[in-house]
Order: C-alpha cells, then structure tokens, then sequence
C-alpha cells in the first residue's frame, strides 16, 4: 500500500493549479509594458498588466489577506490564498497627491473576497491632479508562477478576468 500511496502523493503534487485575477477597478486593459514608468513596463517589481480605469473603486482581484495599504493609500498588496502576492498601483506619481482624492475601505490584514471594496477614488480629482492614472495590477513573487496569460479589452471590477496563472 506504501508503494501506491507514494506514487498518487506525487502525483497529485504535480497537478497545476490554475489561478484567475480578477479585475480591481473597471477600465481597458493595456500591456504592462506601456506603463509610463519603468519600474513597471520593465517588470523590475513583477509581471502582470494595467488598466485605463474608468471606475471610482478598487475591489479585491482575489480572495486573500490585504498586506500593505499605503499611507498614502495609491497601492496596496494582498496576497492570495494560494501564496500569490500581487501589487495594486493607482496611477504613477500619485504618491505626491499624499492621499487626496482616495478613501481606504478595508484595514490592512483583513481577510477580502473578490470584490470586496479595498479604495474608493475621486476619479475626476485623480485626473486632474495625476502625471497618469494608468493602474498596474503585478505579481510580486514571479518565481512561483509557471505560466501567465494576460486579457486585453474593458473589464469591469470584480467581474472580468485579467490574469489567469498557473502554479
């Protein structure tokens, strides 16, 4: 029986799990690599892609504990139930505006289900106020992922697939 059991164990180790991130704000999808800012479109923090919003809020793109929420509440982490830490990042050079023009939801260390509302925006403030207000939506911890296939087109928070991964 030890024989057969130990095979079915690796076996079952060896099952790709295939993970779907979920929009965070409602907008257009664009490559990663057209984000104005090259921490970003060279994927020195990570991969993933970014989002023209449209949308006031940004929702949880899984279900998982939220890490990090800025003082200046532009980004957050979260990391999924599964180990994926993934990094949300309202605009560029947002830091500056020190928390103008957002709302934090949720505290840091609560546990979010897809959708739960993590910041609210003041989208037309953000606009006005922003060097960009594209949104790149990366993961952090590369080294676990096996595969990745990004979306394109509109998405809708909490709704549209934009990632899916495999571990």
């Amino acid at each position: 029986m030890g024989l057969f059991s130990n095979f079915f164990e690796k076996k079952k180790d060896n099952i790709n799990q295939i993970i779907d991130i979920i929009s965070p704000i409602s907008g257009k999808i664009i490559d990663i690599e057209n984000v104005p800012d090259a921490v970003f479109s060279q994927k020195i923090v990570g991969d993933g892609i970014a989002i023209k919003p449209i949308g006031n809020e940004i929702v949880s793109p899984i279900n998982g504990t939220i890490g990090k929420i800025f003082k200046t509440m532009h980004a957050f982490s979260i990391q999924s139930n599964e180990g994926i830490e993934l990094f949300v990042h309202f605009g560029i050079d947002t830091i500056n505006l020190r928390g103008k023009g957002f709302t934090k939801v949720i505290q840091e260390s609560k546990n979010v289900n897809i959708g739960d509302k993590i910041i609210l925006l003041d989208l037309p403030f953000l606009k006005l106020n922003s060097k960009s207000i594209i949104t790149p939506v990366v993961i952090s911890n590369m080294e676990k992922i096996k595969s990745i296939k990004k979306y394109s087109g509109e998405t809708i928070a909490g709704k549209t697939i934009i990632m899916r991964i495999t571990l």
